[in-house]
């Protein structure tokens, strides 16, 4: 898979290679003093012992100054024990986290706690190619602010998975100042800049496949093909993944209340209509008009519809409550090891 990406670039025009997604060519390569490198975790234990040591090469060979930082996003099986043998070695850190507070937590928990001059963000399950690395650094240098790895497709999903990926990040998108990239995840690096801003927003609902989007900066996408799970299964079921997609479009559109203005609007001009033509028939011919049908199937729809029109707005009163608490995002029971220093 390593020799496909190089065969790629091989072919690219030097611009591609060079810019951002809208950035000039820099003056002048940029060298990395120190990486930070995040990895949110959930019960990966096993998949731990053979990334650690594999990661810590990689990353000893890209700079002189790096860390890795584990976030045990309260982990039920051997993750701790582990971490606890893993973080006696120099540059490796964990953030044991006090429950189970989510992916985008144990994201934003580990941005927080990183010092190096740029941050690579990826899953330990040893589905992201250490050998992307490389590449990333590359842009990074010649320019980027961001960079950050594409599904080259989606062939080894569901279908269910791939439709709904595509109907979400359509409704996403749809009428958006900025676009999320569809086939985009959290496998990227980020310019300390970057990960300053996405730091400095307030929100506790962190989506943050869109705040990457939003922050904007100069960016630059790499394409791959993600390699199998090493150990385990994926914790993110269909229901799990729904509810992500739920909190995604909450967090950055508006149009799930529009649509709900949208079909008001229809259902009272039916209405209208629909009386109006009852109202005629009955001064042209006489019939009578059954009320019974009429009503109980008038009163059937309209007590759907806002019952489903009052969900649509309870959700967003009910994020607007989570976010006036302003409750932790995360809460760190134990943190583990030495990183770069903050003097460094």
């Amino acid at each position: 898979m390593s020799d496909h990406l190089l065969m790629r670039e091989a072919w690219l025009p030097p611009r591609e290679i060079a810019l951002g997604s809208s950035g000039p060519v820099a003056s002048a390569m940029r060298s990395a003093h120190s990486i930070s490198c995040v990895l949110p975790c959930y019960n990966e234990a096993e998949n731990l012992d053979r990334l650690l040591p594999l990661l810590c090469a990689k990353l000893a060979h890209l700079a002189p100054l790096w860390e890795i930082l584990v976030v045990d996003d309260g982990s039920t099986d051997d993750t701790e024990a582990r971490l606890r043998h893993w973080t006696q070695r120099p540059g490796v850190r964990a953030l044991r986290l006090s429950r189970n507070f989510g992916k985008e937590a144990a994201l934003t928990a580990g941005l927080q706690a990183a010092r190096g001059e740029i941050t690579i963000m990826m899953d330990a399950d040893l589905q992201h190619p250490l050998a992307l690395l490389d590449t990333f650094v590359r842009h990074w240098s010649a320019g980027a602010d961001v960079v950050y790895a594409v599904r080259a497709h989606r062939d080894a999903e569901s279908r269910f998975k791939r439709v709904g990926t595509h109907w979400f990040y359509s409704l996403l998108n749809h009428g958006g100042r900025f676009k999320v990239p569809e086939d985009a995840g959290d496998f990227r690096l980020m310019d300390r800049k970057v990960v300053q801003a996405l730091l400095d927003l307030p929100e506790r609902n962190r989506f943050m496949k869109g705040l990457y989007a939003w922050v904007g900066f100069d960016a630059v996408a790499v394409p791959y093909v993600p390699d199998a799970r090493a150990h385990g299964v994926s914790h993110f079921n269909k229901l799990r993944l729904i509810r992500l997609a739920l909190d995604g479009i909450m967090a950055f559109t508006v149009w799930p209340l529009r649509a709900v203005i949208g079909l008001g609007f229809l259902l009272a001009l039916g209405a209208f209509a629909y009386g109006a033509y009852l109202t005629l028939v009955y001064l042209l011919y006489g019939h009578n008009v059954s009320g019974w049908t009429t009503i109980v199937v008038s009163l059937m729809l309209f007590a759907g519809v806002q019952l489903v029109s009052l969900g649509v707005v309870g959700e967003y009163v009910g994020r607007i409550y989570e976010e006036v608490k302003r409750r932790p995002l995360f809460l760190v029971k134990r943190e583990l090891g030495q990183g770069i220093r903050e003097d460094a």
